[in-house]
């Protein structure tokens, strides 16, 4: 996976990202005449965890007194990697996001309360409920959520990848979906790969990938092979319907997020049992 930073590395290192002015200046997808018109992406809405990427995100239903939500990876968990089969939901949290302007500006901080929901089983996320409603944070900050699309993404879709850990964007195209990615002891469902321009690194991981035509978060980012070795620790391999194993040493890969507004009701409270819904249960609850 694009390995979270920890301890004095991550301090340092986001520490010098912040002073290299060329770092992460944000730009538009490239534009293709023989496609629809794209949009500029930036670092609005974006955070910067202590150790990854995230978002700040809302459903099609979110309402502006809605509590905020903070989206990243499960890996990113500041109490450790969910085992595979694991699922959090409802843990108490006061972990803090630095919010970023469009620029990657430093804007202030918000904080959680909870977990509302996590795992790394079937995809591999985590959504954070904040102590901020999105009303005020766009009152304190001007800055307003990024939208969670609801249609699967496509093949060949324009996408930006943004970094608030690296304060950069990468750009690049879907090349395909993955039925099966596994790495080590995990296994995710109808992944998206991308094509090789997205080179993402660690501390990129719970970046939003942001598509390019509708503005619109389409999938997180989560991981990528590294070594070329198959099926571990950052080496994730793509397994087909045939139970066939492929390797793509230096590709990059994403979990959808198009299911997870199914999950959330009014307020933004999440509702597993809900009509469509089917990010994995916590074993208690499973039917």
């Amino acid at each position: 996976m694009n390995r979270p930073l920890v301890g004095t590395l991550a301090t340092a290192v986001l520490g010098a990202a912040a002073l290299v002015g060329t770092v992460g200046t944000a730009h538009a997808a490239p534009h293709h005449p023989d496609r629809h018109k794209t949009k500029a992406v930036d670092f609005a809405g974006t955070v910067a965890l202590s150790n990854c990427s995230g978002s700040i995100v809302k459903m099609p239903t979110s309402q502006q007194n809605d509590p905020a939500l903070v989206m990243s990876n499960g890996h990113c968990l500041e109490s450790g990697m969910p085992g595979a089969g694991e699922v959090i939901v409802d843990q108490p949290s006061s972990r803090s996001f630095t919010l970023l302007d469009k620029s990657a500006g430093n804007l202030g901080t918000i904080k959680a309360t909870k977990v509302a929901y996590a795992t790394m089983t079937d995809t591999d996320v985590s959504l954070y409920e904040t102590g901020s409603t999105y009303a005020e944070i766009e009152q304190k900050y001007g800055i307003k959520p990024l939208e969670l699309a609801t249609d699967h993404p496509a093949k060949g879709a324009g996408i930006s990848v943004v970094s608030g850990y690296w304060k950069k964007i990468y750009s690049c195209s879907i090349d395909g979906f993955v039925p099966t990615l596994k790495e080590g002891d995990w296994t995710w469902k109808d992944s998206v790969r991308y094509t090789p321009e997205c080179k993402t690194i660690g501390g990129t991981s719970g970046s939003p990938v942001v598509d390019t035509t509708t503005g619109k978060v389409t999938a997180i980012n989560n991981t990528g092979n590294e070594d070329g070795e198959k099926c571990t620790v950052n080496n994730p391999c793509e397994v087909d319907e045939n139970g066939n194993v492929t390797v793509h040493k230096g590709i990059n890969y994403a979990q959808e997020t198009y299911g997870i507004p199914k999950c959330f009701g009014v307020g933004n409270k999440l509702d597993l049992s809900a009509e469509g819904c089917t990010l994995p249960k916590p074993a208690a609850t499973r039917r």
